[in-house]
């Protein structure tokens, strides 16, 4: 993160250009110790699906991604398919303000140019148009990724959609919220320009596997997790807002049959699904990082002979202890049951008609 922060005071007021192709770089050699969790320290297993054609672009072309929220690192699983297909490092979301205070990295993020919303419309409408502006002229290709639900997933905020869409008349969800839509709509029309395609991605976890969590993750305790992925491209969308958010309900409509489907058969498809393997690059990144802070550590422990008084074993409990506060705050911040919801009301929460055709 500190290389991030110099490349930003001494290269950016110089080249944003530059900068963003070193950035990618660092970001992603940070990011990828939490890509070695995933992979090899906990060995979730993450099954994708789509076509052979998406499969070939994916990481060859800027793209919107929208997803359901399932899980408590559905982030975490969209880096790893950015891994996979070679654009970890320039990976980008849509995420709440307060994301970019998580230590190391949620500031990674904000130099990375993550885009950080307040979940208040009012506040957030110039926001996310001057920050979507200004990817238009990004180097290399970019994922920004848009959780459209505004929230994660939990039965009891399910419940609330439910009863919101049968007072409404609108389609009873089972397995997906109410799509929240001015978002989506703000980011077709400020991207399409310079955006080609839209990945629709569907996340569902299979009925014998445990949810994935930050916690099981620390642990080393495996999961299973299931990714479909549909290629739209965004000159195919229609041109007005209200009809580009009906597009996005009907898109979140078909999610929530296409999870029925997979209640059912448990697979998205075995005639779709791809072979994204598990790169050991993630493996080599952190057992360097490993053996440079190891070679570092015992050299400063020698010169210093930190461990032969009290105030050196003082320090390095407090280190310790440093490190344990920071993994739990990382834990607490991806709990699902620890994410709130927009600031409105219960009725009010969801998007309307009549709502959107002011934006």
């Amino acid at each position: 993160m500190r290389p991030q922060a110099a490349c930003f005071v001494l290269i950016r007021p110089f080249s944003k250009n530059t900068y963003r192709r070193i950035n990618r770089i660092l970001a992603e050699l940070l990011w990828l110790e939490l890509v070695w969790l995933v992979d090899w320290w906990a060995g979730v297993k993450i099954k994708v699906y789509m076509d052979s054609e998406t499969f070939r672009l994916m990481g060859k072309e800027h793209a919107l991604l929208i997803a359901n929220h399932r899980s408590d690192i559905d982030w975490l699983v969209g880096w790893v398919l950015a891994q996979r297909s070679g654009c970890l490092g320039s990976a980008l979301a849509v995420m709440k303000k307060s994301s970019k205070l998580l230590p190391v990295l949620g500031w990674s993020m904000w130099f990375s140019e993550y885009l950080f919303l307040e979940r208040s419309w009012a506040k957030d409408e110039n926001t996310l148009k001057s920050g979507l502006q200004r990817l238009w002229d990004y180097p290399q290709p970019f994922w920004l990724a848009l959780f459209v639900e505004g929230t994660r997933f939990t039965q009891a905020k399910l419940l609330a959609a439910q009863e919101y869409a049968a007072s409404s008349g609108l389609p009873v969800p089972k397995n997906v919220l109410i799509p929240r839509t001015k978002g989506f709509v703000t980011a077709v029309s400020q991207m399409r320009s310079f955006v080609p395609v839209i990945y629709d991605a569907t996340i569902a976890i299979p009925q014998n596997s445990p949810a994935p969590t930050m916690l099981r993750i620390c642990k080393g305790q495996s999961s299973v997790v299931h990714v479909h992925i549909k290629r739209h491209e965004m000159k195919d969308l229609p041109e007005n807002d209200d009809a580009i958010a009906q597009w996005c309900r009907d898109i979140f409509l078909a999610k929530d049959n296409l999870l029925d489907k997979h209640i059912a058969e448990d697979s998205f498809g075995e005639q779709q699904l791809q072979n994204v393997g598990r790169p050991v690059k993630s493996l080599v990144v952190v057992a360097s990082w490993a053996c440079i802070l190891i070679f570092t550590a015992v050299k400063f422990l020698q010169s210093t002979a930190l461990l032969s008084s009290w105030t050196g074993l003082a320090i390095s409990v407090a280190l310790l202890a440093v490190i344990t506060l920071l993994m739990q705050i990382l834990i607490r911040f991806s709990q699902s049951e620890r994410s709130t919801p927009a600031k409105t009301n219960t009725v009010n929460q969801h998007s309307t008609n009549g709502q959107e055709k002011q934006h």
